[in-house]
């Protein structure tokens, strides 16, 4: 039997949500929706969700002819490239948020999202943040959606307050285990006044994106300028995923998640981004079997969605990871790379990337909407 030929049952990407690990795509663009390719996903493959972020977008929407025509038009009516923007991403997350909503009814509302950010030049900006979330939710108008939010220090009070407003939030841009502690009592306190509130929690969900790959992508060569003498690189990534996981089964341990899951709180689900593998020397599902887990997301992107689909082997490992990450996180400590400050630096740049897909996307849409209309 080919790969094509599969059964749902046979194919590996099904086999992982079976496993309890919800494999959803990193990836969005109109005509994945309207060619029927994302219905044949969810059907064929057990696709369960769906995130994008500035530059997803900026190759969908400024990268193709797909959306001209929508341009022209908005343009013409005197929208500019922010304004423009919003309105196609809008009707993109709604239309695949459509597509998803048997997998989110099967699921009891705990899959067949699909994820919108607010816009990462807002990262460092609170109020403007909740500001941007409340306002995106109403834009989008579905269920299943579901707002992003970059866990930056000042993005807590505005994850914590979407929560309380009842908004499904997927927190993005996590790369340290600290600052995952703080996304989960930021998430806690959230339901908490929901809860005292009188409010109901059901209808909410949230997912914490811990970023992957890009750990091993800043700490591989600062080992080889040591000669690796701890045989940790490739390594350091998937601990730190591990160390973070272990807390998440902490966080649902206690008195405190007993009472909100009473009230019909579910959990926030750790979510692997950035799974793809950056260095050709490593298999290139090196961070997607590693980490498969109860109650977790991986986000692919279609290269590795494809490749698992083609060549995966789902298993729990995340025990093996948790037991071998302590020490694999100390040696890396006793080499004297400082790993906190390796994270600091990624959540720094990985704000500075996205704003900077987010201005060149605008770019795009501006130079688009001079050629089609000569404004």
């Amino acid at each position: 039997m080919t790969t094509d030929q599969q059964s749902p049952g046979a194919n590996p990407l099904a086999r992982l949500g079976e496993l309890g690990q919800s494999p959803w795509y990193d990836y969005i663009t109109r005509d994945l929706v309207t060619a029927g390719e994302l219905t044949r996903l969810i059907a064929d493959d057990g696709l369960r969700g769906m995130t994008s972020n500035p530059t997803i977008f900026e190759k969908a929407i400024a990268g193709s002819r797909l959306y001209d025509a929508e341009i022209r038009a908005l343009a013409d009516a005197g929208s500019d490239a922010q304004n423009i923007f919003e309105r196609l991403a809008v009707a993109d997350v709604r239309s695949a948020c459509d597509a998803f909503a048997g997998v989110y009814e099967a699921a009891g509302g705990g899959d067949g999202l699909v994820s919108l950010e607010v816009s990462p030049t807002l990262a460092n900006d609170t109020d403007a943040t909740t500001h941007e979330a409340e306002r995106l939710w109403r834009a989008l108008d579905r269920p299943n959606a579901m707002i992003k939010i970059p866990g930056t220090a000042e993005g807590l009070p505005a994850i914590t307050d979407s929560i309380a407003a009842g908004i499904s939030i997927n927190v993005t841009l996590l790369f340290s285990v600290e600052r995952y502690a703080e996304v989960i009592e930021a998430f806690l306190t959230g339901l908490e006044r929901r809860l005292d509130a009188g409010l109901p929690l059901r209808p909410i969900t949230s997912v914490a994106s811990f970023f992957v790959s890009r750990v091993d992508g800043k700490v591989d060569p600062l080992l080889d300028r040591l000669d690796d003498p701890k045989g940790l690189r490739g390594r350091i990534a998937i601990a730190n995923a591990c160390d973070a996981y272990r807390l998440f089964e902490a966080s649902i341990a206690t008195a405190r998640w007993d009472r909100l899951t009473a009230a019909g709180a579910r959990p926030q689900r750790p979510l692997w981004a950035s799974t793809s593998t950056k260095d050709p020397r490593y298999s290139d599902l090196h961070y997607v079997e590693a980490l498969v887990a109860p109650h977790t997301v991986n986000t692919l992107p279609p290269e590795t969605f494809a490749a698992y689909r083609d060549h995966g082997n789902p298993e729990v490992r995340i025990q093996e990871g948790m037991a071998a990450a302590p020490a694999q996180l100390e040696a890396l400590g006793a080499l004297g790379i400082d790993l906190a400050a390796v994270t600091r630096e990624l959540e720094t740049d990985g704000v500075a990337k996205f704003a900077a897909s987010y201005a060149s996307l605008l770019d795009g849409i501006d130079a688009k909407a001079e050629a089609l209309v000569g404004r």
